[in-house]
C-alpha cells in the first residue's frame, strides 16, 4: 500500500530535523532562485513574504491534470506572491499583489488535515517556492495528526536547489512548469533572465529524487515528475527545446501536460504587448503536442488542447 514520503521521515523519527533545517533556511534565504540572502523572520524578501505564508485559497481542485483531480478532486492550497513576473499571469492579483490571508503554521497544517477531510486525493501545493519552510513545519504537524495524501509541489519552475533539497523525502510528485527554453525571451516576459538554466537544474533534481511518474491501478498519480508546458504564441516557449531536453536529459517516459488555455492577461492585455496579445492558435498548439508525441513523451490528455 502506498504511504506519502513524508510518513517515512516521520516513522523515522528524523521529521524535527528537518524541521529546524527549514527554520535556519528563513535566516539566509536561498529558499528560490532569486537567492536573496534575506533573513525573512526580520523582513520581506524579494518574495513580499516573511515568517508567515499567506495564503490566497485553498479547495477541492476538479480542473486539474486527470491523475491529480481523480473524482473528488485535488487538494490545492494556492499560496500568494510568485517569484516570477510573468506579464500575462492570468492570477495577478494572487501572484503579484498578493491578496490573501497570512497563516500560522498550525492554520496551514489545519487546512490540509481539512482537505484530506473532504475527500481529496492529494495536497497540491501552488505556488509554493517561497515558502518551503512554513509548508515543512506545518506538514509536521499535520502528518502527526494523521495527513497521509501524497503531497504535490506545484511550481513555477524558478526553483533553488537549496530549496528542493530541503524537501527530498517530503514531496511525492514534482509538477514544476517549464516556461522557456529562451533567456532573453524569459526576461522579456517574464523578468527572470537565468530562468532556463535554472529550471533545468531545478527539474533534474526533482526526477532524481522522485523519479518518472506512477500512476496507480485507480488512475492517480502517487509519485514521480508531471511537467507543464504552456504553449505560447510564435513559440516563444521553445517547446521543441524543452522536449529534446526532458527525452534526452530527464528521461523519456517523463509524463508532460502541453497547455494551450493561453490568453493575454494583466500587462500583455493592457499594453497590447505583441505577439503574446492574442491567443493560441490551433496549429500552434497541435505543432508543440506533436513535438511532444513523436518524441515519445507520456502526453497528459486531460488539459490539453486550446479555448479558441
Amino acid at each position: 500500500m502506498f504511504e506519502p514520503a513524508y510518513r517515512c521521515l516521520l516513522s523515522a523519527g528524523r521529521f524535527a530535523e528537518r524541521v529546524e533545517q527549514a527554520q535556519t533556511a528563513l535566516k539566509d534565504c536561498t529558499l528560490c532562485a532569486w537567492e536573496c540572502h534575506t533573513d525573512r523572520n526580520r523582513k520581506f524578501g524579494l518574495c513580499h513574504t516573511g515568517r508567515d505564508a499567506v495564503v490566497s485559497s485553498a479547495f477541492s481542485h476538479m480542473g486539474e491534470e486527470d491523475p491529480l483531480r481523480g473524482w473528488h478532486g485535488s487538494g490545492t492550497i494556492f499560496f500568494s506572491m510568485c517569484n516570477l513576473h510573468c506579464q500575462f499571469c492570468q492570477n495577478h492579483e494572487i501572484s503579484q499583489r498578493g491578496d490573501g490571508q497570512t497563516v500560522s503554521t498550525e492554520h496551514l497544517a489545519a487546512i490540509m488535515l481539512q482537505l484530506q477531510a473532504l475527500g481529496c486525493h492529494n495536497i497540491n501545493l501552488v505556488s509554493p517556492s517561497h515558502v518551503i519552510p512554513q509548508i515543512i513545519m506545518a506538514l509536521q504537524i499535520a502528518a502527526e495528526a494523521g495527513l497521509k495524501l501524497p503531497l504535490v509541489y506545484n511550481t513555477g519552475g524558478y526553483d533553488s536547489l537549496d530549496g528542493l533539497r530541503l524537501l527530498d523525502g517530503l514531496i511525492d510528485i514534482y509538477m514544476p512548469d517549464m516556461k522557456y527554453a529562451d533567456p532573453d525571451l524569459a526576461q522579456q516576459y517574464s523578468k527572470i533572465p537565468d530562468y532556463p538554466a535554472r529550471n533545468r537544474a531545478a527539474v533534474r533534481e526533482m526526477h532524481r529524487q522522485v523519479g518518472d511518474l506512477q500512476i496507480n491501478s485507480e488512475g492517480l498519480a502517487v509519485r514521480g515528475l508531471l511537467v507543464r508546458h504552456l504553449v505560447l504564441p510564435e513559440n516563444i516557449a521553445g517547446t521543441a527545446e524543452i522536449v529534446r531536453f526532458l527525452v534526452e536529459e530527464i528521461s523519456p517516459n517523463t509524463y508532460i501536460n502541453v497547455m494551450g488555455q493561453y490568453r493575454p492577461d494583466w500587462h500583455v492585455r493592457e499594453r497590447q504587448i505583441a505577439p503574446l496579445n492574442r491567443p493560441v492558435t490551433r496549429a500552434e498548439f497541435e505543432t508543440a503536442e506533436r513535438f511532444a508525441r513523436q518524441a515519445g513523451l507520456r502526453l497528459d490528455k486531460h488539459r490539453g488542447g486550446i479555448t479558441n
